[in-house]
C-alpha cells in the first residue's frame, strides 16, 4: 500500500467515525447519511433513499468482512483491511460512489456543479480547500461542472491501495492523519 493510500484510509476512517469515539459502528453511518442527504435539497426521494441504502450497505459490508472479534465495531486496524483487500469491497464502493454522484446530479444531465459537490463533500467532513482542489483536479468544464462518471471513478480510485498521485490525494493535504 502506498503512503498516499495510508493517508486516504486514515482520513476516511476519521470521517466515518462520525461520533468520534474511535471505532466505526452502525450509528456512524446513519449520522453520515443524514448529513449528506440534508445537503441534497434538489434530489428526489429515490436518490436520497439510494444514498441511505449505500451507507447502510457500506456498514454491513465492513461489519461482515472486517469485524474480526465480533464486537459489532470496526477498529482502525480492522478498517485498514478494506484498502488492503479492495476486491472484497469493490461492489460496495461502486454502489456508494454511484449513489453519492447521483445526489450531485439531481437534474440527471450527467454533470455535477461545484456548489453541490462542495456541499456534499463538506457534509462528509472533508476540508473545503481540499474539496475545491479535488474538484479542480477533476478538470471541470467551462461551466465549472464535472462529469458524474469522473466523480464515480475518483471515489473508486480513492480506495485503491496501489494508486498514488490521484485526484483524491488532494483530500488529505494539510489534514492531521
Amino acid at each position: 500500500m502506498t503512503t498516499e493510500a495510508d493517508r486516504r484510509v486514515a482520513l476516511v476512517f476519521s470521517l466515518f467515525d462520525a461520533n468520534a469515539n474511535g471505532v466505526l459502528e452502525a450509528d456512524d453511518f446513519e449520522i453520515m447519511a443524514d448529513r449528506v442527504i440534508r445537503e441534497a435539497h434538489a434530489s428526489g426521494q429515490a436518490a436520497k433513499d439510494a444514498m441511505r441504502a449505500a451507507f447502510r450497505r457500506y456498514w454491513r459490508t465492513l461489519l461482515t468482512e472486517l469485524d474480526e472479534n465480533g464486537d459489532g465495531e470496526i477498529s482502525f486496524e480492522e478498517f485498514t483491511a478494506c484498502v488492503l483487500s479492495p476486491e472484497r469491497f469493490d461492489e460496495t464502493v461502486a454502489v456508494f460512489a454511484e449513489a453519492l454522484a447521483a445526489l450531485g446530479d439531481p437534474d440527471g444531465d450527467g454533470l455535477i456543479e461545484r456548489p453541490l459537490f462542495m456541499a456534499l463533500m463538506t457534509a462528509i467532513g472533508f476540508e473545503p480547500a481540499n474539496i475545491d482542489a479535488l474538484f479542480d483536479a477533476f478538470e471541470p468544464s467551462d461551466g465549472d461542472r464535472i462529469r458524474v462518471e469522473t466523480w464515480v471513478a475518483g471515489i473508486k480510485d480513492y480506495y485503491a491501495p496501489g494508486k498514488a498521485g490521484i485526484p483524491g490525494d488532494h483530500l488529505t493535504v494539510g489534514t492531521a492523519v
